[in-house]
């Protein structure tokens, strides 16, 4: 619970909601974020600007919405005001409102533009923005600076200060560093009113690419794929020498394969693993660095990497294929290498396997959730066989996984004997829900990788 309450922190902000209407705007923004993206990738045909800034406007709103300024309320009534947890406080509101107006303001410029060719828009008045752009342009970056510092902590907020004010003060910097200053409308001008700042090739991956993969990887935990992935790697590797942490090694790189997600990827596998390895043996703070150190790993682990993964072949201008190429090798090497050292742990203190009857059969494991393979096949036949947009990949993967789920828990109704008759209405509202948790999952776990 512990675990799982620190991950949802991490990807889907700190505020548990229980007051005001924030109890089901939250979850609905999210979802609708989600079906938009789903959308957009096989329904919609939208301007590449318009879709940045429409995704960054939801990104940036739920981070508002669910990150208070104070990760921590400090003493006093404005401390707790500012630090408030159960619920949205007007200020949020505000804030989220005006973000989310100054995210989508590009977007109503091009809008404009595309319905009226005539329209003296963004695109006419490039390096010399109005006092209007100038609004916009400074309000947004203040905005997405603050939604960083709430979201990801206060390093990238400083980092990316520090550049700011390189970029105006860097004639005064020693010979070597300096250059020409820039003045304030250049720079809302390149940061805020074209695609090499803000809207710019990171945030189209995150876009068009990012958010079907992680939308699958959300709906594969939902129907229960992660426990399947650890249950299958404990009946293979529990028996061995230091069993449980060679089993963390296998579930946490499986469960990469389809996460692309180190804080996910630990949760799924390391509220099993951490105990039984302390279980066995080993000491708590080697479980908890076991972890960490395949989880992380995890975002390596083709064919569903991180999102720089993504952003690499982009920018680069390569097939996604290719970095899977180049990723799958040094995955698997470092796997092994993670797997020797937990052999090596378990030699020295002596730590033996698991006995058989507590571990799951290897057959009926893999037999019981094969379907779970099937999207990934679809994933993999889709990069590497056809060739495809890695978009169009997870598109496809997407639908495979949104069809398997009705179907698995129809065949658990008849399987526990209820009969399809009878129980088809239970096993359609589980559908309803599993698929609502995960396009609402979706959603919040993108916002941080949103406004990076």
């Amino acid at each position: 619970m512990e675990a799982r309450r620190i991950a949802e922190e991490a990807e889907g902000g700190v505020r548990r909601i229980k007051l005001g209407a924030g109890r089901w705007l939250v979850p609905t923004i999210a979802a609708l974020w989600s079906i938009f993206q789903l959308l957009l990738s096989s329904v919609i045909l939208m301007n590449s600007t318009i879709v940045r800034s429409i995704h960054l406007s939801f990104a940036i709103v739920l981070v508002f919405l669910t990150h208070p300024m104070l990760k921590k309320p400090k003493k006093g009534k404005l401390g707790i005001y500012l630090g408030s947890r159960d619920k949205i406080t007007a200020l949020d509101y505000a804030m989220a409102l005006i973000a989310g107006i100054a995210a989508l303001y590009i977007a109503f410029e091009m809008f404009m533009l595309e319905i009226n060719p005539d329209y003296y828009g963004i695109a006419s008045r490039q390096g010399k923005p109005i006092v209007r752009d100038m609004v916009f342009g400074i309000t947004l970056t203040l905005m997405l600076l603050e939604a960083a510092r709430r979201s990801l902590g206060p390093a990238l907020m400083v980092v990316t200060l520090l550049f700011i004010f390189y970029s105006f003060f860097s004639e005064y910097m020693p010979a070597g560093l300096d250059f020409r200053g820039v003045t304030l409308s250049k720079f809302v001008s390149k940061i805020t009113m074209s695609t090499e700042g803000i809207y710019g090739v990171p945030l189209y991956v995150s876009a068009n690419i990012v958010f079907l993969f992680v939308l699958f990887g959300a709906l594969l935990e939902k129907a229960g794929a992660g426990k399947y992935f650890v249950d299958l790697a404990f009946s293979l590797m529990g028996r061995f020498r230091g069993g449980p942490a060679k089993a963390a090694v296998l579930a946490s790189g499986l469960t990469g394969m389809v996460s692309g997600s180190s804080i996910a990827n630990t949760v799924t596998t390391g509220t099993f693993t951490i105990p039984l390895m302390k279980k066995v043996g080993y000491p708590d703070y080697k479980a908890g660095a076991v972890e960490v150190a395949v989880s992380t790993n995890g975002q390596l682990m083709p064919p569903i990497m991180g999102a720089a993964a993504f952003i690499i072949a982009e920018t680069v201008n390569i097939p996604y294929v290719e970095v899977i190429r180049a990723a799958f090798i040094p995955a698997i090497i470092s796997y092994i290498a993670l797997l020797y050292i937990v052999h090596l742990e378990a030699l020295k203190l002596g730590i033996r396997g698991m006995a058989k009857s507590e571990l799951p059969g290897f057959w009926s494991t893999l037999i019981s959730g094969f379907h779970y393979l099937i999207p990934l096949v679809f994933l993999v036949v889709s990069l590497v066989v056809l060739r495809t947009s890695p978009a169009l990949a997870a598109l496809r993967a997407i639908i495979a996984q949104a069809i398997l789920i009705p179907l698995e828990n129809l065949w658990r109704v008849h399987r526990n004997g209820t009969g399809l008759k009878a129980g088809w209405k239970n096993a359609l509202g589980k559908t309803f829900l599993q698929i609502r948790d995960a396009l609402v999952s979706g959603g919040k776990n993108m916002m941080g990788i949103g406004v990076r």
